[in-house]
């Protein structure tokens, strides 16, 4: 028999909560270019950009913190200069794919 768990007692999962460090911050930044989504990408930047914290990222990258939750949103086609902006503000390094 199965059994039905109401949506209302799931708790939300954010990963953001879990970039601990770099490591973390590398692999899932890795899995999602291995993806190849370019919104994906922008979210998963948004993500990062909260582990580290969204206000200290805003003023690394010169970018409001309004803006940034507005740029780095799935539903948001990606700009290359915010991305740009962004993981140079996270101190993340995008390897070359081959």
């Amino acid at each position: 028999m199965t059994h039905k768990i109401p949506l209302s007692t799931v708790p939300d999962f954010d990963p953001a909560e879990h970039l601990k460090d770099e490591e973390d911050i590398a692999l899932y930044l890795t899995l999602v270019l291995e993806d190849g989504d370019p919104s994906e990408l922008a979210h998963a930047l948004g993500v990062v950009a909260r582990a580290r914290g969204m206000t200290e990222i805003a003023k690394i990258s010169g970018i409001t913190r309004e803006a940034l939750f507005a740029s780095l949103h799935l539903d948001t086609p990606p700009c290359f200069e915010i991305i740009t902006q962004v993981y140079q503000a996270c101190g993340v390094k995008i390897p070359l794919m081959r």
